[in-house]
């Protein structure tokens, strides 16, 4: 591991973080936490030293890695001393107006108004908020229900819970606000008809045609999903799901949404993936990639039949976020885009993804391995115990993803996930300018990875 020079505070840091931080989605006693100091390129550096290829793009949000610090700083400096601040409670300001019309213009349509908000979780809320303003202004109130797919997360604040379909993360807060029938995500590992598109897809939207009619169709107004699911590891709709998924919603009445939180802003090669599926939502939910991770901010996308009906009757939107659209997030989101567009960021994914894929699937030939699955720069390997692909018990994933990964990802320098919320997954979304050099580099690091890992679960 490449170790540079340590930041002499490490020790303070480290007691620092136990006494006072708490920390998200993680055990809160943890022995040399990591605690990253400073990022170069697609490289970060701990307290100690060390070196590593973030290989996640610090949770699917660093586009661009850790090079730009400078043209954003000299963004937000401008805006800072122009406009500190100003809400979108009923005024506005330049940096927004002009951030939602470029956002709008690289949408799959070219009707659609942004709601800015402050990350993922709000972006959803917000966007179920809106559905609902929707329907009972144009004197359909009793459309509370929704569709979301198993397994699948859509944020953990309580609203936005509703839609999530990861049950660990549910128990214990109540009974969800949002009505809402899970169905069949499009995992096709271990499926009888997972290698027939037409088979494979057919099933998944006759069963969410089902759904909705078992619901009450005239009581559904939102079928909401994940161009590439995250949780589970990276499930790839089959040929037609999404086309099939619109016309289902235009049948029924029912909105149909995108959640592109991880999706969004290059990912997988487009500003959009819904693009690629050849469908315009009506309404897409952003966050993450929005600013490149330069600033925390989250959108949600609606197109002008689902607005129009407030605008039409003078309706106030009921909802509204104190720092959505904060001025500074705004530079710095337009400031990414502008980067990705002139550095040909985009190209660069859509140039690199088929070598990338390939080269995972090398890792197929691991034992362990049972599955490689995934688009763009955002794949997923799962990990099982043979060759019959049996999955890994409680207590054998909890050894190999909370005990030994985490561990010897770390020896290696490499910045993965390591998830357990459906099946074993090993998870990576490297930074969408890696080249070929760094993407072999990252494929190389995993293939020793999991070589180690299948010794140590006897595989």
């Amino acid at each position: 591991m490449n170790v540079r020079t340590p930041n002499p505070d490490h020790d303070r840091l480290q007691q620092s973080a136990k006494d006072h931080l708490i920390l998200h989605f993680s055990k809160q006693e943890i022995d040399d936490l990591m605690v990253l100091d400073r990022g170069e390129g697609p490289y970060v550096y701990d307290t100690h030293g060390a070196q590593y290829i973030d290989a996640l793009s610090s949770l699917f949000c660093s586009q661009l890695g850790y090079s730009y610090g400078a043209e954003m700083a000299e963004a937000a400096s401008q805006q800072l001393t122009q406009l500190a601040f100003n809400t979108s409670w009923g005024t506005a300001h330049p940096a927004t107006i002009d951030l939602a019309e470029k956002v709008s213009s690289l949408a799959p349509a070219d009707d659609y108004r942004v709601f800015f908000t402050g990350g993922g979780s709000e972006s959803v809320e917000s966007a179920w908020k809106m559905v609902r303003e929707h329907f009972i202004a144009i004197g359909q109130p009793q459309r509370t229900k929704a569709i979301a797919r198993d397994r699948a997360y859509h944020g953990v604040t309580l609203g936005a819970l509703s839609f999530t379909g990861v049950q660990p993360f549910k128990e214990g807060f109540g009974t969800p606000p949002v009505s809402v029938t899970k169905v069949s995500n499009t995992n096709r590992f271990r499926q009888p008809d997972g290698h027939d598109d037409a088979a494979f897809c057919a099933r998944l939207l006759a069963e969410v045609e089902d759904a909705v009619v078992a619901a009450g169709a005239d009581e559904v107004a939102l079928i909401i999903a994940e161009p590439v699911q995250n949780a589970g590891g990276c499930f790839t709709a089959p040929a037609g799901y999404w086309t099939g998924l619109r016309a289902i919603a235009d049948k029924y009445g029912v909105l149909l949404m995108a959640d592109e939180v991880i999706t969004g802003f290059g990912r997988i090669g487009e500003w959009f993936a819904s693009s690629r599926e050849g469908v315009a939502p009506d309404l897409i939910s952003v966050a993450k990639g929005l600013t490149s991770a330069y600033a925390p901010m989250g959108a949600v996308l609606v197109r002008e039949r689902v607005i129009a009906p407030l605008v039409e009757h003078r309706k106030v939107f009921r909802h509204g976020i104190t720092f959505g659209g904060h001025p500074l997030s705004a530079v710095m989101a337009a400031k990414s885009i502008e980067i990705i567009e002139r550095d040909q960021v985009l190209e660069n994914v859509r140039s690199q993804a088929g070598a990338l894929g390939d080269r995972v699937k090398t890792l197929l030939d691991l034992p362990i391995v049972g599955d490689v699955r995934g688009a763009g720069f955002f794949w997923a390997m799962e990990l099982v115990k043979d060759d019959d692909a049996t999955r890994f018990d409680q207590a054998e994933r909890d050894d190999l993803l909370r005990g030994f990964l985490p561990k010897r990802l770390r020896r290696a320098g490499l910045i993965a996930r390591c998830d357990d919320r459906g099946d074993a997954v090993l998870q990576i979304a490297p930074p969408l300018i890696s080249d070929a050099a760094l993407l072999d580099d990252i494929v190389g690091r995993l293939h020793e990875v999991l070589t180690d890992a299948g010794v140590h679960m006897g595989v």
